[in-house]
């Protein structure tokens, strides 16, 4: 199953754009333009703050993802 991580090698600022392309097996550059065509057609604050968010949420490749332990009764 693929997951969704940021790039380690093919980055700019975070690895996000160079992540999803990685994901969908596109070129990260179209989504870089993309990315920003979208975020100047709204106004640039939503396009930031989901950028923003997706730094913090997704780990960077090759990172371990935190497992959920159960709590013993």
């Amino acid at each position: 199953m693929k997951k969704l991580y940021r790039s380690t090698t093919d980055r700019w600022i975070a690895g996000i754009c160079g992540g999803i392309g990685e994901y969908f097996e596109i070129d990260p550059n179209i989504i870089r333009v993309i990315w920003v065509v979208v975020t100047a057609i709204t106004g640039f604050i939503a396009g930031i703050l989901v950028y923003i968010l997706l730094w913090i949420i997704l780990p960077e490749q090759g990172q371990a993802r935190p497992v959920d332990v159960p709590a013993e009764a």
